[in-house]
């Protein structure tokens, strides 16, 4: 049985009761009752890996689906509205953001309820309905200013990114234990647009997020069918592309693809998260500690050959290998750091379409045009699936590659900063957030906290000789947090100081907390 739980939620009675009615209210619990206890095993299964990796295991192709990587197989065709997804925007479900990113001059929009959204009742619900409207097109908005927004008549092709398997929604409970945020975002979203898409001749497609093996595609492909024979959609209409963003995804792309291959709408380099989680998983081991964040490119050889096997992955099945994301936004107050913003992005645009990348990521509409120009010029045609290729054969070797460089105080300072200010931006209900010129969402964050993490459990040596300790971790971020308590003018915010505890809990704790999301989950509304 369900029952929502709303107390805190600053949610209209009538959004609710237009999202959560009686038959999406079953919908949801039929979901839950059939695919909970497989989630269930498939966190647990991750939890012994990663007993595994801290014993000193290390991951390599599978040979039991040996015959899946070797066999010739390809995916499904693909949808007219994502064969050409060249540039595509990614930002939080809020109404303001939709109807710019629809109307941005992207191929796609990809609208999340993952890593820049945080994940309040009151954000997950209307963004539900802000969805609904989008589809149906009747979404505008009016700023306080009096400004209005409406959709233009050419619009980007939509794509929702549910929240990941490890998520709960604590709002909406099934027997009293919360459902599955993943089975809650995208069964609300399919739910009610699923048809209305289909008969705008489009269809409900999917970003999947932090997967770590097939097993886990296996039981969205379930889901998916599932879904599809409940409403009468017919099998095959939902179309996913799924994020390699983990180490242990990136030894089983083939075996995603094949999974999910009546589904798939190909694999993409969600760089962050796979950076965070190549610390993550091998952080009992020093000899894997990164240099500092921003000496860790996709130049990188271990980045430059995870991005290679992809595309290659990708390309053998037939469909789209995507790029990821800069985190440049336009400056606007300075024309010079502006122009070295935009550079940034152009050389990073090019490399990714010269590797034989379908298509990119942005994270603002500003970057739209720059992001565009590159792949137009490099990319006439709507993709580069069938483009012939000279493959170089990536090993494990290959992937597990560790970067060489230094730590320095700098480094360890700015994740401090940025992880600190990303929380608290985070626990007030905002998860996409302009940091020094660079859009920072939790996976940029993760990686901010994991890395000092790494150094402290490991005694890192800086560029000055010192050591990563948990005192000056401490004393750095305690400090920051004066300095930005002193800055608000509030005299005190009080989720600035949960962010500092939260935070210094996330990067000296004993144990690895598996996603700062989980940590801090029950701080929100």
């Amino acid at each position: 049985m369900a029952n929502a739980v709303l107390d805190g939620a600053q949610v209209s009675t009538q959004t609710q009761t237009a999202i959560l009615g009686p038959e999406a209210h079953a919908f949801l619990s039929k979901l839950a009752g059939q695919f909970e206890g497989r989630r269930q095993e498939l966190l647990a299964r991750r939890r012994a890996v990663q007993q595994k990796l801290d014993a000193g295991w290390k991951p390599d192709f599978l040979p039991e689906t040996a015959d899946v990587r070797e066999r010739k197989w390809r995916v499904a065709p693909i949808p007219s509205d994502l064969e050409d997804r060249r540039v595509e925007i990614t930002g939080p479900v809020e109404r303001k953001m939709i109807i710019n990113a629809l109307n941005s001059g992207a191929s796609i929009f990809m609208a999340d309820f993952e890593d820049s959204n945080s994940p309040t009742w009151t954000n997950n619900i209307e963004g539900q309905q802000n969805l609904y409207d989008a589809v149906r097109r009747t979404i505008e908005f009016t700023s306080p200013e009096g400004k209005q927004y409406k959709l233009n008549a050419k619009t980007a092709t939509l794509v929702v990114r549910p929240r990941g398997w490890h998520l709960d929604e604590k709002h909406f409970l099934i027997d009293g234990k919360p459902i599955s945020g993943s089975l809650f975002d995208f069964g609300l979203y399919f739910f009610h647009n699923a048809k209305a898409l289909m008969e705008r001749g489009s269809g409900p497609y999917f970003y999947l997020p932090k997967m770590e093996s097939h097993l886990e595609a296996r039981l969205w492909n379930d889901v998916f069918n599932f879904a599809q024979d409940e409403l009468g959609v017919p099998r095959g209409t939902i179309r996913a592309t799924v994020l390699i963003e983990t180490i242990l995804a990136a030894f089983e792309m083939d075996e995603i693809l094949y999974e999910l291959r009546q589904h798939s709408s190909g694999l993409n380099c969600g760089r962050w998260d796979y950076i965070f989680s190549f610390i993550k998983k091998f952080r009992a081991h020093a000899e894997f500690m990164l240099p500092d964040r921003s000496l860790v490119t996709m130049e990188r050889h271990f980045l430059a050959s995870y991005v290679e096997l992809l595309i290659q992955t990708c390309h053998r099945r037939g469909i789209h290998a995507m790029g990821g994301m800069a985190a440049q936004i336009p400056i606007r107050n300075d024309q010079k750091a502006n122009e070295e913003a935009l550079e940034k992005v152009r050389k990073d645009k090019l490399r990714e379409v010269k590797a034989g990348h379908d298509g990119t990521w942005v994270a603002h509409p500003g970057l739209v045009p720059v992001a565009m120009e590159i792949f137009n010029q490099y990319m006439p045609e709507a993709n580069q699936i069938a483009k012939p290729r000279t493959d170089q054969a990536v090993t494990a070797t290959d992937l597990l590659e560790v970067p060489s460089g230094e730590i320095t105080g700098k480094g360890l300072r700015w994740n401090i900063d940025v992880g600190l200010q990303y929380v608290w931006s985070w626990l007030r209900g905002n998860g996409c957030v302009p940091i020094y010129n660079l859009m920072e969402d939790a996976a940029t964050a993760e990686i901010c906290r994991a890395q000092v993490w790494q150094w402290v459990r490991h005694g890192a040596k800086m560029s000055d000789g010192k050591t990563v300790t948990a005192a000056l971790v401490k004393e750095i971020a305690r400090a920051r947090t004066a300095e930005l308590q002193e800055a608000s003018g509030k005299g005190g915010d009080r989720r600035l100081q949960q962010a500092c505890e939260v935070l210094e809990g996330l990067m000296t704790g004993e144990e690895f907390p598996e996603f700062l999301t989980l940590k801090s989950y029950g701080l929100l509304e």
